[in-house]
């Protein structure tokens, strides 16, 4: 089982630089459906993924329809988008025998409508005020994606930290 992140037409590298992060951290794979609003090259992504770039598994795509065929299974596949009456909590991603993957939208208009109309089924939301458009999408898929691996019991991950220069003497 492997969580996936994909990114529909990401704009701003810093964003995509600390979600490669958070995959870096969670072992999640990370699909970037073009175009990008930025090179891969950009140093602002780099520096947002500081030296985790050589840990995450990046695959391209070259537009919505590529990604949705590289999906084995589309009953596990999730639009992350704040038009659903479904949270993103109450969705149940315990099956570790099925990857599961997480679409989230461009940072300025999310995914688009037609798709999302066409598959009500498959949207969850994080709940939020009304004083704010929309959270940080980097904030938004650490949220959905430590959900997922919190109900998987953090399979594959440590749940102790082992790097000597930070023990305490």
């Amino acid at each position: 089982m492997t969580n996936h992140i994909a990114l529909f037409e990401p704009l701003m590298p810093a964003n995509t630089g600390n979600i490669a992060r958070t995959c870096a951290g969670t072992n999640t794979k990370l699909h970037l459906i073009r175009p990008l609003g930025f090179s891969t090259d950009d140093a602002h992504m780099k520096r947002a993924g500081l030296d985790y770039w050589d840990k995450v598994d990046i695959t391209y795509h070259d537009d919505l329809d590529d990604f949705l065929q590289s999906i084995p299974d589309e009953n596990y596949l999730y639009l992350i988008t704040k038009f659903s009456d479904k949270t993103y909590s109450d969705q149940d991603f315990s099956d570790t025998s099925k990857d599961h993957y997480f679409l989230f939208g461009k940072e300025t208009t999310g995914l688009p409508e037609k798709f999302m109309r066409e598959n009500p089924e498959k949207c969850l939301r994080i709940p939020m005020s009304n004083n704010i458009r929309a959270l940080n999408l980097a904030n938004t898929c650490a949220l959905v994606i430590y959900e997922a691996v919190r109900q998987q019991n953090f399979e594959g991950l440590e749940l102790e930290h082992h790097y000597e220069h930070d023990k305490l003497d």
